[in-house]
């Protein structure tokens, strides 16, 4: 997808057309590109945000995982208590 392409998608996502939203949170989790992720989340997508999780969890990105925790993000808790039944010693660092 060219620049273009991708800024008329972001332009059509913020003028609320949901479908262009979902297309661009699917191209931000292929690309693992957590950035964009961030701002579709912020701009209110819970599907950006459950990708946000997903992606953080793939790449072992607990920082990350506790920072979505802290902001109330109960699927990042729960996979936090997940690692800590996994490895109780291990505190993520």
């Amino acid at each position: 997808m060219s620049d273009a392409e991708f800024a008329y998608l972001r332009e059509r996502a913020a003028r609320g057309d949901e479908d262009a939203a979902a297309q661009l949170v699917e191209l931000a989790g292929e690309r693992e590109d957590a950035y964009e992720l961030l701002l579709l989340a912020e701009s209110g997508s819970t599907d950006a945000m459950d990708q946000r999780v997903q992606l953080a969890t793939e790449t072992g990105d607990v920082e990350e995982l506790r920072r979505l925790e802290a902001d109330g993000n109960r699927d990042a808790a729960e996979v936090l208590d997940d690692l800590y039944e996994e490895d109780p010693t291990d505190d993520g660092t």
